[in-house]
């Protein structure tokens, strides 16, 4: 039986919700010396979302000569214990990843992370932004849908 995705998007040209932060969160950009940090914050969420994520040469590698890559929209959070979360978005107004630690999960720092991909992109100028997930992933679509994304298409998710 085939495993179905949803692409979801966001308008952005109405007003945005204010993202709140838990406390102590500080927002940062990806830097090479977070990378380890980013890397095993995404691979430990993986298998929650249903996706896959490269050893941390390849994925460093693909990550940063990808022509969507810009540094300033991979959302790194974090508190005194660590990095706690990661929006990695690309140029083309998409959330690739979006993973909160088991450790910070529940406490809305999924929540902030993606109200804060929208202003970044909205200030971008885009109209839009979107991102796909996994059907199944039920958590994660009652997340994006509570803030206002909506159904584009769903469809067969590939094995690639």
């Amino acid at each position: 039986m085939p495993e179905y995705f949803h692409l979801l998007r966001r308008d952005l040209r109405g007003s945005l919700p204010a993202p709140q932060w838990p406390a102590g969160t500080r927002l940062d950009h990806y830097r090479d010396d977070l990378a380890p940090a980013i890397h095993a914050v995404l691979s430990m969420t993986q298998n929650q979302g249903g996706g896959r994520v490269p050893h941390l040469s390849a994925w460093q590698q693909q990550f940063v000569t990808d022509a969507e890559f810009d540094p300033a929209l991979c959302l790194v959070a974090s508190n005194d214990q660590g990095i706690l979360g990661v929006a990695q978005c690309w140029t083309s107004a998409f959330i690739k990843n979006l993973a909160v630690h088991p450790c910070a999960q529940g406490q809305g720092l999924g929540r902030a992370l993606l109200l804060h991909s929208f202003q970044v992109f909205k200030q971008r100028g885009e109209a839009y932004v979107d991102l796909k997930v996994v059907e199944s992933n039920l958590r994660a679509r009652r997340l994006y849908e509570s803030a206002g994304m909506v159904l584009v298409l769903r469809d067969v998710l590939s094995e690639d």
